[in-house]
């Protein structure tokens, strides 16, 4: 079956306008039959209005009147020109040319060396390479270590100035924010970093040594 333009709408037309069953508009519009039976019983689509799909050039008249004549036959669906410029275009595999494939070695390298920051996930997509080949680029064991030499991959025709700029940016603000959460686990509460002075030990006074007590002759200065 051929996806078809606003499914619902056509079989409204369908339901009004032909004697087709509702299993044969089901199968068209790539529907259940009992919501074809619904938009017929005006539960479903009450709201929608009817597309001829025969106008619309997704329908022959010639097939609609062999489906009306059998029940049993299932109508072809003319493939529609605007539903497939509708429908999402698959990106095809990146792939680097023979001729250029010794040279994402050295664009590895000037990853490494000038933006540790972009991950070996973003660098694999970006260039159409391996982990385990940008692995042994950043620890020297490539099998043409001795060869290999830091440069520009727009230098080299690898990507774009906009792709590289794309990837070194979004991979500079990813680590500015893990940067952040780290800085921040490492601050301690504001309570904990102004410590409460001791108080100072209670040492009591000495007392005062008192003079011996005054006696009457003292006082009063008799004698004897």
């Amino acid at each position: 079956m051929t996806d078809i333009l606003m499914p619902k709408a056509t079989a409204v037309w369908l339901v009004d306008n032909t004697s087709l069953t509702f299993e044969q508009i089901a199968a068209f519009c790539g529907l259940h039959p009992l919501e074809v039976r619904g938009i017929a019983d005006g539960d479903v689509a009450r709201d929608i209005r009817g597309v001829d799909p025969i106008t619309g050039g997704q329908l022959t008249r010639e097939e609609l009147d062999k489906a009306q004549a059998d029940s049993n036959y299932r109508m072809q669906a003319v493939v529609s020109r605007h539903a497939e410029l509708l429908k999402q275009a698959k990106p095809a595999p990146k792939y680097t040319p023979v001729s250029r494939r010794q040279d994402r070695p050295d664009a590895i390298a000037w990853f490494v060396r000038n933006h540790p920051e972009v991950t070996d996930a973003q660098i694999s997509k970006l260039l159409g390479t391996t982990k385990a080949t940008i692995e042994s680029v950043r620890n020297r064991t490539h099998w043409n270590s001795a060869n290999i030499k830091p440069v520009d991959p727009v230098t080299l025709g690898l990507v774009g100035q906009l792709q590289l700029d794309e990837i070194v940016r979004k991979a500079a603000e990813k680590k500015a924010r893990d940067d952040a959460k780290k800085g921040g686990a490492t601050l301690q509460p504001a309570d904990a970093v102004e410590e409460t002075p001791a108080e100072p030990e209670f040492v009591p006074e000495e007392r005062v040594r008192r003079g011996a007590e005054p006696t009457a002759e003292s006082v009063f200065g008799t004698k004897d």
